[in-house]
């Protein structure tokens, strides 16, 4: 992987765009993230795999795993992930993930992954209605992170992974997400376009969506929206 800062319709396949500040970070269903300037990574990962679309979102759960093994790596607390796309340390969020694809004709062309770790963060810099659900590394592990290590670390476990990936599909990644995963086992509403759906989260399918047993006795499975913990 190589990093690149351009545009990225014309990217190789791995190439790395890194930013100190983002005026306008945004996260899954068009909500804010807050980026000030040289305090996280900003980061997006252009890749072009040879897989079906509707396997996009393996990438998202690869790179879950891929960052919360880096980051547990460098800083040494405990961290979990939150189906699909989100890093937590006690129940706050220190990292979210957004990836974006393009294709033509039902053919992937490429997928944009973009990362947001909020690494050196102090308390006074977060606004008061992100204060009791957001957290950085730096409070979590008491002491400053640097960056440039975090970062390759980052991209060491994305490229190990996808290696993997490409190598032998998704049933290891599907394997290693649910190992750190926070949201199996628990009870959990997810609000999709069709309403709330509750259950007790039990696992991935191959696609990546996620399994839900119902009081009814019937499995759902869940391929995108909000989830809130209930239990």
């Amino acid at each position: 992987m190589r990093r690149l800062r351009g545009h990225s319709m014309g990217a190789e396949d791995g190439a790395v765009i890194i930013a100190e500040e983002q005026t306008m970070g945004r996260g899954r269903h068009g909500k804010s993230w807050h980026s000030p300037a040289g305090k996280g990574i900003w980061m997006s990962l252009i890749l072009r795999p040879q897989i079906p679309l509707q396997f996009t979102p393996h990438l998202t759960l690869l790179a879950a795993v891929a960052l919360c093994r880096a980051m547990k790596r460098v800083t040494e607390i405990e961290l979990g992930i939150k189906w699909p796309n989100d890093i937590l340390h006690d129940n706050k969020k220190v990292c979210g993930i957004l990836t974006e694809s393009s294709a033509e004709d039902e053919r992937l062309v490429h997928v944009i992954a973009g990362f947001g770790i909020s690494v050196n963060l102090d308390a006074h810099d977060y606004p008061d209605e992100l204060k009791a659900i957001a957290t950085s590394l730096k409070i979590a592990s008491g002491k400053e992170i640097d960056r440039a290590s975090l970062i390759a670390e980052c991209l060491f476990q994305l490229e190990q992974l996808y290696k993997l990936y490409v190598e032998q599909g998704f049933a290891p990644i599907r394997a290693l997400w649910e190992a750190q995963s926070i949201t199996i086992g628990r009870s959990v509403t997810v609000g999709t376009p069709n309403g709330p759906v509750s259950g007790v989260a039990q696992g991935l399918d191959e696609t990546g969506a996620l399994i839900l047993l119902g009081e009814d006795g019937c499995y759902r499975k869940i391929f995108s929206g909000d989830i809130h913990f209930t239990g």
